[in-house]
């Protein structure tokens, strides 16, 4: 559906084999949607409409926001992102109105989703039990407050990876992403997973 199109996307959600006492949502990336199929379950929110992607000729793609540049310093869709991330939010007062308390939910997602969900756990008042970011960049980055977090996640555990080939989101946004984190004294494991874990041939 297009963004002028008044009916929402519906997420694909798997429902528990028994009482859910815990929640992960997973957010899509650029053009995908929430329904694929998976082995486990998962609950997998799909972006309430499509936007008129400005790289994209302003055709319409599923998108959380708009995407206007694919440089590091490019201009963002802030209002875009913003309103992405309050319905994000809704998505977990849905879980916690569930019976899921927030501290039981992880905040997940991939390329976009995942620059969405990073920016998400980082900005909420609702406490998380972690979130994951593959393949994404740090939203807001310029203008995201300075120092260490100061919120309800700011101890918050993060599982960022990136791949080092990657020709759609280039490694810089994920090293960004890295430099950023440090800045606002998230914890670095990378060096001590190098250490520790025997590299896979």
């Amino acid at each position: 559906m297009c963004r002028n199109n008044m009916s929402a996307r519906l997420p694909a959600i798997t429902p528990a084999a028994w009482k859910a006492t815990a929640a992960v949502i997973f957010l899509h990336g650029l053009g995908d949607t929430g329904y694929q199929k998976f082995t486990y379950q998962i609950y997998l929110p799909a972006c309430p409409a499509c936007y008129a992607f400005t790289l994209n000729m302003n055709m319409a793609v599923p998108s959380w926001s708009d995407i206007i540049g694919l440089s590091p310093d490019s201009q963002e869709d802030e209002p875009g992102i913003k309103q992405a991330v309050e319905n994000i939010k809704a998505f977990i007062d849905q879980e916690v109105k569930n019976g899921i308390p927030s501290i039981r939910i992880i905040l997940g997602g991939f390329s976009q989703g995942g620059a969405l969900s990073l920016y998400t756990a980082l900005t909420t008042q609702q406490k998380l039990t972690g979130v994951t970011a593959f393949r994404c960049w740090f939203l807001l980055r310029a203008s995201f407050p300075q120092g260490p977090i100061s919120g309800a996640n700011r101890d918050i555990s993060i599982f960022q990876c990136h791949r080092d080939c990657d020709p759609l989101v280039p490694l810089v946004f994920g090293s960004l992403t890295v430099e950023k984190l440090k800045t606002l004294e998230m914890m670095d494991v990378k060096q001590f997973i190098d250490k520790l874990v025997p590299p896979i041939d």
